[in-house]
């Protein structure tokens, strides 16, 4: 049987101490965002972000929301995801490799780590003659009530 295991939010320092490391001016703005972000549970999008972030700071404008977005991402530092929503998502980038599980209904996320597919996958790239070297999985489900209800 296979074990999953639910992944943990990362700590929320974890995006400006990134920022640091490269050497990127923080503004007090690019804070807030990097806060915003660090502490979110879940990936929102831009428009959320910014939600999220005028209510700390109401000076902040959607489009340096979006320039720091593209900023903290070109850097490595947060990853993108399209989730077949037409809108791009957030989350800060993990050290740890998990994989997501994505509800069509109603677009809540949940990362989830397989020991067992990590291994099937190693192993389906061998027998075709590669080495895996990095992937990304992403399972787009429903809820089971709805396939006996619907």
């Amino acid at each position: 049987m296979t074990s999953l295991k639910t992944t943990p939010a990362p700590n929320s320092s974890g995006i400006e101490a990134r920022c640091a490391a490269t050497g990127m001016r923080m503004t007090e703005q690019r804070r807030v965002i990097a806060r915003v972000l660090a502490e979110a549970s879940d990936h929102p999008d831009v428009e959320e972000l910014y939600r999220r972030c005028v209510a700390v700071d109401d000076k902040i404008s959607i489009s340096t929301v979006y320039r720091t977005v593209k900023l903290f991402e070109d850097a490595g530092i947060i990853e993108r995801h399209d989730f077949r929503e037409g809108r791009a998502r957030y989350e800060q980038m993990r050290d740890s490799h998990h994989d997501h599980l994505i509800n069509l209904r109603d677009g809540k996320v949940i990362e989830f780590t397989s020991e067992e597919i990590e291994k099937l996958q190693a192993e389906i790239a061998r027998r075709l003659g590669y080495k895996l070297v990095d992937h990304r999985l992403e399972l787009y489900c429903v809820p089971l009530d709805e396939e006996t209800n619907g």
